[in-house]
């Protein structure tokens, strides 16, 4: 028995080396560069296959073979991907979503090129670079792990990458060659990725879309790690191969058994939920780049187009449409990524789970194998597979309400992995599990017809959902959240239902690709399927419907060769190409286009001649003899110039109640923000709070907004306690806020972004948005997009939107930060107007001399308290004392 463990333990340390090594080098890329290099594990299988080839087929010594692979090779690629992708991102201004796409992008790449090179099949003859033993990849990562530390801390070249990591923008003002040690970070991660690659070949199929796959798993150890510490990322993927190892001496009677030894083969499946779903995420940004079908009007025609091209199977083909009946159905799974990722903003990576999810249900309950439930015929079993997969797109709702960017694409990642591996893999669910197609809908045309059909209707769901109200809150969402809360958008059920409608249709095109192919196919609902599919919708037009229907003809069409990986390939070379066409290819090929359309240009002689022309003087008009000119006749009636709008137009019934803070105190981080703060916004008047940086005005205002809550103390509205009420739900009570930086959403023209303002509030006033826009003088503008405009225009068109909703208390936020004396005076202007009309308003301001001609009452904050109130002209020698008297830094504002 003590053998047994000793064995099991070697083996254990085997594997956990091997994780190691992965952890290792996805760490230092991501602490070199801010990339997490979701190619890593594509790149090991590329190195893999490349020593095979050496050896295996060009029949290389062994040992010039692996140097050339991992000195060579490994490095070169890492050195390749920092120059020609993620470089040119970095200059961009380093957008996560699109660092993200791209790096999916090179992920597709690598699998699709490595597919059309040696073949999407399964090879078990790589090389053993060294003796299958424990201490080759455990003294591997320990090595490597002890180098990294070193450099890290006692080289120029590793102070150089610390304050790379800390603020590459300050690292570079200091001196510090951030490409360089960008550079270098790439060509380690690479060199880590083919020495796992090489490592593990021996040992598992080598195949291009298994092996990285396997890899991605283990990134459990790098997020464990918080993406930072290498000895923790180490000791916790040495725990996982050791316990992995021991659970297989495990073998428990009845039921437990198929649940013990799935979970002890999948162990670091099991931890890459775990750090994706519980563990802090990292990244921040969630929005996607836009592209050019987010931006550019639907080419005309185009529709008519798509239409002909999915009905020509019908028309031209034969019998067969074996391939064709795969496009509608890929397309209602691809509309899904619409709806989630277009509209709503979210990275979800896990929708082939949703696929494959209904796929199982359906061909379950049609077999009568589902628990509970009888036998059901085809139609109803895919209807009711669509019912019952919808709620588990909480699965990936739920961590989408605290997770962003990078952490949300990890915890959909991580959702898809896991359906895959213990779902969808596993004899007790897919054993002897067929499926057919509906009864009298056998045939490839008729099924297809059903299926267009059924795209019909996912279609007129999409539309339904991407325009109107619903469609532009997610647009708002999209584009600023914590804007779109402002204007009283319900962030978090609107994320909840963007995924549940966004999983219901994944569902139905997975129980119509079941059907098509009459069978249940795990492998078609591969978590690396998934990947293919978001890369494929965000390059074609992520908030495209027909962006959608392009990416499943093209992914279908592709693949339908005799090789597989052309699809792949593609997809990948295009999502590559993010960072120089963010706009996709289709904006690519309009500027090309332009850029054809050169301006005639006159010659010598024509540019004399015209000038000439100009030069000429202009004869008077002859009159007709005997008829005169008539004189112009003057307009009947005089033109009716509009009303102009008023702040009482605008105006909800009733008086406001008062808004106070009660006794609100706050810490993080070590600081305590505010001290036992107590103020009342009374109606009618101007409130304002002055103070120094760090004085604690911004978190007295986030706690009244919402967005902060306070550790004791209370904000009432009135009676009501609104204290953990969140920032929309304070919005639909009849206060309003703006933000220090305009929270605009670019991609909704002006009009709309008042439009958001004025339909998620349930007491706003009939016409309120053309109201505000004429209020705002912003109505010769409504139709230009929220971006690309002056502060002056982009902060009038914010207090157009919260005036919209018709508020009782309006909270601004610097609210005349980069406005020139004129755009100022005219705020103040229609400020007192607001409030003479009987609004609360509170301002927090640096402009001292805007507070004094605008206010009624303010008071004075340093320190997180309140030391001063009164009139502006009492209190202005407070101010000033107080400014002097604050420490400039180590507080929170």
């Amino acid at each position: 028995m003590a053998s047994l463990s000793y064995d099991l333990t070697l083996a254990g340390l085997s594997v956990g080396g091997a994780a190691a090594l992965t952890g290792i080098g996805l760490i230092v890329t991501y602490r070199a560069t801010g990339v997490l290099n979701f190619a890593h594990g594509a790149i090991a299988m590329v190195c893999a296959y490349v020593l095979r080839q050496l050896t295996a087929e060009w029949h290389w010594p062994l040992p010039l073979a692996a140097a050339l692979t991992l000195l060579v090779v490994a490095p070169g690629i890492g050195l390749l991907l920092d120059r020609a992708v993620f470089r040119p991102l970095a200059v961009l201004g380093g957008d996560p979503a699109q660092t993200l796409v791209a790096s999916l992008g090179v992920f597709v790449l690598l699998v699709g090129g490595a597919a059309l090179l040696w073949g999407p099949g399964a090879r078990d003859d790589a090389p053993a670079l060294l003796p299958a033993t424990a201490c080759v990849p455990l003294g591997a990562a320990l090595a490597l792990a002890a180098a990294v530390g070193a450099v890290t801390r006692w080289t120029r070249f590793g102070g150089a990458l610390r304050a790379v990591v800390d603020d590459r923008g300050l690292a570079v003002l200091h001196g510090v060659d951030a490409d360089r040690v960008a550079a270098a970070g790439w060509a380690f991660g690479s060199f880590t990725a083919g020495l796992t690659g090489v490592l593990l070949a021996p040992f598992v199929r080598l195949d291009p879309y298994g092996m990285p796959l396997l890899v991605m798993e283990v990134v459990a150890v790098a997020v464990a790690a918080g993406m930072r510490s290498l000895p923790v990322a180490v000791t916790v993927a040495l725990g996982l191969g050791v316990a992995q190892s021991q659970l297989t001496r495990l073998h428990p009677q009845g039921p437990a058994e198929q649940l013990v030894q799935t979970a002890g083969a999948n162990l670091f499946v099991i931890a890459l939920l775990f750090a994706a779903l519980v563990l802090p995420g990292i990244g921040s940004k969630d929005a996607l780049p836009r592209t050019a079908t987010a931006r550019v009007p639907t080419p005309p025609g185009a529709w008519i187009v798509a239409a002909v091209l999915f009905l020509i199977p019908l028309g031209f083909a034969g019998t067969d449409l074996t391939t064709a009946v795969q496009v509608p159905a890929l397309a209602v799974i691809l509309l899904s990524l619409v709806i989630v990722t277009g509209r709503g903003g979210q990275i979800s990576l896990g929708q082939a789970a949703y696929a494959g999810l209904g796929a199982l249900f359906t061909a379950l309950l049609a077999a009568g194998r589902f628990p509970g439930l009888p036998a059901l015929p085809h139609l109803p079993a895919l209807a009711v597979a669509v019912l019952l997969v919808a709620p588990l797109g909480l699965l990936t709702g739920w961590p989408a309400i605290s997770r962003r960017g990078l952490a949300l694409a990890l915890a959909t990642f991580a959702v898809g992995v896991g359906a895959s591996r213990f779902v969808f893999t596993q004899p007790y669910a897919t054993s002897g599990l067929t499926v057919d197609r509906p009864a009298g809908l056998a045939g490839d045309r008729a099924y297809y017809v059903l299926e267009l059909a059924l795209l019909a209707g996912a279609l007129l769901v999409v539309t339904a959902l991407r325009r109107g109200r619903t469609g532009r809150a997610l647009a708002a969402m999209r584009d600023h959240e914590a804007g779109a809360a402002a204007a009283g958008v319900p962030v978090r059920a609107l994320k909840l239902g963007a995924f549940v409608t966004g999983a219901a249709l994944a569902a139905l095109g997975g129980g119509m690709l079941a059907m098509g192919q009459r069978a249940f196919d795990s492998g078609a609902y591969d978590p690396v399927r998934g990947l293919l599919w978001f890369a494929a919708v965000v390059v074609l037009g992520s908030d495209s419907v027909l962006g959608a229907l392009a990416a499943a003809a093209l992914l279908v069409g592709l693949d339908a060769g005799a090789r597989g990986g052309v699809a792949a390939a593609v997809v990948g070379v295009l999502a590559v190409l993010i960072g120089r066409f963010p706009g996709g290819p289709y904006e690519a090929l309009r500027t090309a286009t332009r850029r054809l359309h050169r301006p005639v240009r006159l010659t010598a002689l024509g540019t004399a001649a015209r000038d000439a022309l100009r030069r000429a003087p202009q004869a008077p008009p002859r009159e007709t003899v005997g008829h005169p000119r008539p004189a112009p006749r003057p307009p009947a009636t005089p033109p009716r110039r509009p009303r102009p709008a008023t702040p009482s137009s605008l105006g909800g019934p009733g008086g406001p109640p008062p808004l106070t803070a009660h006794h609100l105190t706050l810490a993080y981080d070590g600081f305590t923000a505010l001290r036992d703060v107590t103020l009342t916004v009374p109606r009618g008047r101007v409130t304002a709070i002055v103070g120094p940086n760090g004085a604690g005005k911004s978190t007295l205002f986030h706690c009244l907004a919402g967005t902060l809550r306070p550790d004791t103390g209370r904000v009432t509205l009135g009676a009501r306690d609104i204290t953990r009420l969140p920032a929309h739900a304070r919005t639909r009570l009849g206060m309003a806020r703006t933000f220090q930086q305009p929270a605009l959403f670019p991609s909704l023209t002006i009009a709309e972004n008042v439009r958001v303002g004025a339909e998620q509030n349930p007491g706003s006033v009939p016409r309120a948005t053309p109201l505000a826009l004429r209020l705002l003088d912003l109505t010769h503008l409504r139709t230009r997009p929220a971006t690309g405009l002056p502060t002056g225009t982009l902060r009038r068109t914010e207090l157009a939107r919260a005036l919209a909703g018709t508020p009782h208390t309006l909270l601004l936020d610097e609210p005349a930060a980069g406005l020139d004396d004129a755009e100022a005076a005219a705020l103040a202007t229609l400020l007192r107007a607001l409030a003479a009309d009987g609004m609360a308003l509170l301002v927090v301001e640096h402009d001292l001399d805007l507070v004094a001609d605008l206010a009624d009452t303010v008071h004075v904050m340093a320190a997180g308290r309140i030391v001063a109130s009164g009139p502006p002209h009492h209190v202005l020698e407070t101010t000033t004392r107080a400014r002097e008297a604050a420490p400039e830094a180590g507080h929170v504002e």
